[in-house]
């Protein structure tokens, strides 16, 4: 098995992107791969910020981004309890990073992922114990 991946939101918001083709089809790409062969990680908190985001900003139909998420949440979901919570808060804490991008560092790590595919991140960083990759650059 290949190392695990944790999927930011902003790049499975992508796979939903015709206004950016090259980043739509390098994002679309990566998840199918991953998702094929069980390496993709993602979090409760991605599903929820995709729906919100290709909903919003795209005006993807809701029962549209609905089946999206079903499908999402076939792979390895990170799923989150308090302790989870002030973990994430620590992060936070000590990193100066925004408390959600913390959660989002948290699932990864926690998930046991070696890579985050993120635009938000350092590209290269290691953060949590994860390499971010901006898989678009």
């Amino acid at each position: 098995m290949s190392d695990l991946v944790f999927f930011d939101t902003n790049v499975l918001v992508y796979t939903e992107d015709v206004s950016a083709p090259a980043k739509q089809k390098r994002a679309a790409s990566l998840w199918n791969k991953h998702f094929r062969n069980g390496t993709a990680l993602i979090s409760v908190q991605v599903l929820q910020e995709y729906f919100s985001a290709v909903t919003r900003k795209l005006a993807i139909d809701a029962g549209v981004a609905q089946r999206r998420v079903e499908i999402f949440s076939t792979a390895n979901v990170i799923t989150f309890d308090a302790a989870d919570v002030i973990s994430a808060i620590e992060l936070h804490r000590l990193m100066g990073t925004s408390f959600w991008d913390a959660l989002i560092l948290h699932a990864a790590r926690s998930g046991g992922a070696n890579v985050l595919y993120s635009e938000d991140f350092q590209h290269g960083a290691i953060l949590a114990s994860v390499r971010v990759v901006n898989p678009f650059l």
